[in-house]
């Protein structure tokens, strides 16, 4: 599954390099098409993420009034479900979309020669077989981007190669090389830019996040004083207090995850997800008003 979706992003990212001749160009309007490709799905989204918020009182109501008859309190969620046409797994379709590039995405930038240039396999192996018998540094994990490295003196040991001018890709940005990987370039303070620049715009879209997130949950806290539910003041103080930190937990594990990742890859992944993250705290920004106004009309 992966590597049919890595071949496939390959070869948009293979046009857009042919277009702008720059692996960091390419890899930002490539984001760009994604992000733009996944709008529907995150317009989709964020307006049942304004309708969950909406419905959760009705549930704990339920919750509370069948808390011995679990048979019956299921019934009675899927039939709130029903009524306001909600699927109770629909937060599920984004998470899934989510790993699904998060993990394509990376197979694409670990092997840009296989999943963009499409050299065959077998002209890879030569490669990386006669970089080890002279004696040149080819890495485990990233043969591939040792072998761009390496595109000249491997142009000269194999003139006569179809595939070979495909090896020389243009990967520096700004300055920046984005076939250099953190983890294998400590003492190059350059490779730790992209990286920064992400776990700062993480930050920033986790805060985001959590502001909303506690600005819904201050509006059902203020039901609960109002004495719109069945239950003690208190215990329902107390459940939103733990969703809150369950929320918070959350909204940290794949920023956590993703640096983590970002610090042993390839520069461009961190590229990716840096404009990734840049492109999601205007989307939510603008969808965040745009739903709110629908609300409201």
């Amino acid at each position: 599954m992966f590597e049919f979706l890595a071949s496939l992003f390959g070869y948009l990212l293979s046009i857009l390099y042919n277009l702008v001749n720059n692996y960091g160009l390419a890899i930002i309007l490539f984001t760009i098409i994604i992000k733009l490709l996944l709008l529907p799905l995150s317009i989709k989204q964020q307006r049942t993420m304004k309708k969950s918020a909406k419905i959760q009182e009705k549930m704990k109501i339920i919750q509370f009034k069948y808390k011995n008859d679990p048979e019956k309190m299921n019934q009675e969620v899927m039939s709130l479900y029903k009524n306001e046409k909600m699927s109770p797994f629909s937060g599920c379709l984004t998470a899934i979309v989510q790993f699904l590039l998060l993990l394509s995405i990376f197979y694409l930038v670990r092997n840009p020669l296989t999943y963009m240039q499409k050299i065959p396999t077998d002209n890879i192996n030569k490669y990386v077989n006669q970089m080890q018998e002279e004696g040149r540094e080819v890495s485990k994990a990233y043969p591939e981007i040792d072998v761009i490295r390496e595109a000249n003196w491997l142009k000269e040991k194999n003139p006569e190669d179809v595939d070979i001018d495909k090896l020389s890709i243009q990967m520096n940005f700004l300055g920046l090389d984005l076939n250099k990987v953190p983890q294998q370039n400590m003492t190059d303070y350059t490779v730790y830019i992209i990286p920064i620049l992400y776990i700062l715009s993480s930050f920033i879209s986790i805060r985001m996040t959590t502001a909303m997130q506690q600005k819904q949950n201050q509006a059902k806290k203020e039901e609960i004083i109002d004495g719109k539910t069945g239950e003690t003041e208190e215990n329902k103080e107390n459940e939103m207090d733990a969703v809150m930190q369950t929320n918070k937990m959350m909204s940290w594990m794949m920023p956590i995850m993703s640096i983590s990742i970002a610090f042993v890859a390839p520069l461009g992944l961190a590229l990716y997800w840096l404009m990734s993250n840049l492109l999601m705290i205007l989307e939510r920004v603008v969808l965040d008003k745009f739903i709110k106004e629908e609300g409201e009309e």
